[in-house]
């Protein structure tokens, strides 16, 4: 006997489809008032940080950059890009999921792919039909991008506004929103083991490596443990646990 989610009328799935993407990217877009902030503190100007919200439009990789630059400034950009993109690597495993769902058609992909994050994905995967997918990946992936980058200016403007980021206690404040990113991730044996040997690796390192290094060894730490499956469950592959 089919259960009564599986019979649902289209009308109704639909209108939840609507609620749940609607309150993921009002409740991910408020997460743009604090990057904005962190972005002016760290010392880019407000057009800077619109521009990489828009572009790079990634809570993590962003948080992770403006982290990486705030520590060594210029000469830590280099680091700052290459923590980013590690980060940024994990979409293009969503890319391959949601392909089939998107469809064909270059436009398509490519409007696609800019909206391709954690959110979207989730929310797209969730769901029970082709049709339901399909309305819930853009939904969400276009309701953040708007949503996100509204408040990374509302932040930004705020940050600016504010001066000294010392005075706030805003220089520590990117560590700090990054680890919100992170904490509700961590809810298995190898995701606890992947951030504590990670963060042993980048704080041992820090004092004698140049600003953003320590982070990507952590990185490439974090890489191993995930590729060997160390603490994970036996046949648990990447795409099962993103």
């Amino acid at each position: 006997m089919r259960s009564f989610e599986r019979t649902r009328p289209p009308d109704r799935a639909s209108r939840e489809v609507w609620r749940e993407g609607l309150a993921v990217a009002i409740a991910t877009s408020a997460y743009g008032i604090s990057f904005g902030a962190l972005s002016v503190a760290s010392g880019l100007d407000v057009w800077q940080t619109c521009v990489l919200s828009l572009l790079m439009f990634t809570g993590g990789s962003q948080f992770a950059f403006i982290g990486v630059f705030s520590a060594g400034g210029i000469a830590a950009l280099p680091s700052a890009i290459a923590s980013a993109a590690l980060l940024g690597v994990r979409n293009v495993a969503y890319g391959m999921r949601m392909s089939s769902i998107i469809g064909g058609g270059f436009w398509r992909r490519a409007a696609a792919a800019h909206v391709t994050i954690d959110e979207s994905t989730a929310v797209a995967i969730s769901q029970e039909t082709p049709h339901l997918r399909r309305l819930g990946f853009w939904l969400t992936g276009l309701g953040v991008l708007v949503g996100w980058n509204l408040t990374t200016l509302a932040g930004a403007l705020l940050g600016d506004v504010l001066g000294d980021p010392k005075t706030w206690g805003l220089d520590a404040a990117a560590a700090a929103a990054f680890l919100a990113l992170l904490w509700p991730r961590l809810r298995e044996r190898q995701a606890i083991a992947v951030g504590v040997a990670a963060a042993v690796v980048a704080a041992g390192l820090t004092p004698f490596l140049l600003p953003g290094l320590p982070v990507l060894v952590a990185a490439l730490v974090a890489v191993v443990i995930g590729w060997f499956n160390w603490l994970g469950r036996p046949g648990t592959t990447a795409e099962a646990t993103s």
